[in-house]
Order: C-alpha cells, then sequence, then structure tokens
C-alpha cells in the first residue's frame, strides 16, 4: 500500500489536522456513532450529519481556534464541492456544532482530511466517537484501509489513533510549513475484518 503524497485541489491527502482532539470518560449508554440519531455522551445528546454549507461558520469558528494554519472557507467549500471522492461530516452536542471531520477516498483508502473538536468540548470522547463515525463510513464505501498524518509531537492524538489500531508508517520531513513540524504517517489496516469492526464497538461502548 502506497503512502506518497497526492495533492487534490487544496487537499494533500492523508493530511490530518490533529492537535486537539482529546478523549476522556462517557458517562452514559452505549453510543453507536454509525447512526445519527441521538446519544448520551457525558450527559450531551450527540448527533451527526453530513456537512453542508449551512454548518461553515461554526466550523471556520473552531478551524481557527484548532490549527495553526486553518483552512479557508474556499477550501472547505472547495471540498463539499468534490462530490463522492469525499465525505464531511459535523458532530453536534446538545443541538451545537461541536466538531467536525472529513475522509478522501481513493481506491480502497479512506485518508482523514482534517479532524477537530471545539476547545470547550475536549476531553469527553466526542473525538474518539467522531473517529469511530469516520471509520464506519470507510467501511461502509468499501476501504480496506484508512490513513492519516499527524505531527510528530502530538502524542494525545497519536494515542487516541493507537487505540483505534493505527500504525506508524513513515514520516514525512517538514510536512507542516507553518511550524516546520514532521508529520508521521499512520494507517490502520484490515478495516472491514471482525477484529477491528469489533475493536470499533468496543471503542465506542462505554465503560
Amino acid at each position: 500500500m502506497k503512502t506518497g503524497h497526492v495533492k487534490t485541489g487544496h487537499v494533500k491527502t492523508g493530511h490530518v489536522k490533529t492537535g486537539h482532539v482529546k478523549t476522556g470518560h462517557v458517562k452514559t449508554g452505549h453510543v453507536k456513532t454509525g447512526d445519527t440519531g441521538a446519544q448520551g455522551v457525558d450527559g450531551m445528546a450527540v448527533t451527526f450529519e453530513q456537512m453542508r454549507r449551512r454548518h461553515l461558520p461554526s466550523v471556520l469558528r473552531i478551524e481557527h481556534r484548532a490549527h495553526p494554519k486553518p483552512w479557508s472557507l474556499g477550501v472547505f467549500t472547495s471540498e463539499l464541492s468534490q462530490g463522492s471522492s469525499r465525505y464531511y461530516v459535523v458532530v453536534r452536542a446538545d443541538g451545537k456544532v461541536a466538531g467536525y471531520g472529513g475522509l478522501m477516498f481513493v481506491a480502497d483508502e479512506g485518508h482523514v482530511t482534517n479532524i477537530a473538536i471545539a476547545p470547550a468540548l475536549r476531553r469527553q470522547r466526542l473525538g474518539t466517537l467522531l473517529l469511530a463515525h469516520l471509520a464506519h463510513e470507510a467501511t461502509s464505501r468499501g476501504c480496506a484501509a484508512m490513513t492519516l498524518e499527524v505531527r510528530m509531537g502530538n502524542f494525545a492524538a497519536q494515542a487516541l489513533y493507537k487505540n483505534f489500531g493505527f500504525v506508524a508508517a513513515g514520516v514525512r520531513r517538514n510536512y507542516y510549513p507553518e511550524t516546520g513540524e514532521d508529520a508521521l504517517i499512520m494507517w490502520l489496516y484490515g478495516l472491514r475484518s471482525p477484529d477491528v469492526q469489533a475493536r470499533l464497538e468496543e471503542l465506542e461502548r462505554v465503560r
């Protein structure tokens, strides 16, 4: 499986902005992230909606707080116009946009393009549920693997991805021009396997 750098429009494939996706503890019910219905997480009603242009003002507010070099309105608009080769979703907590994530599909691979949770709502497992939702979507699209890139110094995000079964597969030197930081390339193989699907269910389950 190739992990080379592919540029399509404004998006660098596999480029995931993960500086602020953190997890914590859930206090209520079993959360099924493949379902768009309301679920209880830490006392909040959580839902997922496919991203539309009407979501972009809220998305941009989070984007500018989450990333040193945020995507512009034009980048998001371009991504939403790419049709079936992309999937973008927002996660709502008690009705408010709490985060978002996206995938680009190349052959049988799902490349995470962007993922973030609002600062005030971190450490409440929303990042875990959001990534699980993306994994379910990639599975439903027939993907055999997922990939992403994360800052070398972002140990919290790397720990989250390792919980899902992502493994390190290489390094892109000076990948983030705004800081000169390297990116760690990570892959989750065997996405449709019983073991990976069981891990997704476990991560979604409340303890």
